[in-house]
């Protein structure tokens, strides 16, 4: 088994539901990687107030993006190697040595929302559809980034019929063939 580089740097994005976080984190287990995953869900909790309000907020009041967005990057930059799960860390963490984007059909994303969250699959399905409408537009506004144009990414993973482990299994395999 190939050593990986303590240094290492992987960026891994994609839409709700995709398994960003829960791979993210694995393969920065399996790799012996720091972890990084700092979203509006981490701000909503720090500030006391519902996802749904920072995400109403956020429309309006680029801020939000920008302070979730650079204490991201700015934890990635720091210290050693890492594994940056976030919907735009491809994009943002540019010096990345492996980029990985994950993607699902919206109806499988949806039922993993509400495996997740609980609700009702109607409702997560409506809402994870305007919040990825009000994302992409935001997106491009502030930073000029089309999220829905990924394939510059160094690993495409269509996430729909696979689990976790067999994501964070290709997505290892590629860092132990490629070692920088």
């Amino acid at each position: 088994m190939n050593r990986i580089d303590i240094n290492l740097r992987i960026a891994i994005s994609g839409k709700s539901g995709c398994g960003n976080t829960t791979v993210s984190r694995l393969v920065a287990e399996s790799l012996g990687l720091r972890f990084i995953n700092f979203t509006f869900r981490n701000l909503a909790e720090e500030r006391g107030i519902s996802l749904e309000n920072i995400l109403s907020l956020a429309v309006e009041d680029d801020s939000w993006d920008r302070e979730v967005d650079n204490r991201q990057v700015k934890l990635a930059r720091e210290g050693d190697g890492c594994v940056l799960g976030s919907r735009l860390a491809i994009w943002m963490l540019r010096e990345a040595d492996l980029k990985v984007y994950l993607k699902a059909k919206p109806l499988t994303r949806a039922r993993r929302i509400l495996n997740r969250e609980g609700g009702d699959l109607e409702a997560v399905a409506v809402f994870t559809e305007e919040r990825d409408r009000q994302d992409r537009e935001r997106y491009i506004r502030i930073y000029h980034i089309d999220n829905d144009d990924y394939q510059f990414a160094d690993l495409i993973i269509d996430t729909d019929e696979l689990d976790p482990q067999a994501i964070t299994s290709r997505i290892v395999e590629k860092v132990r063939r490629n070692p920088r």
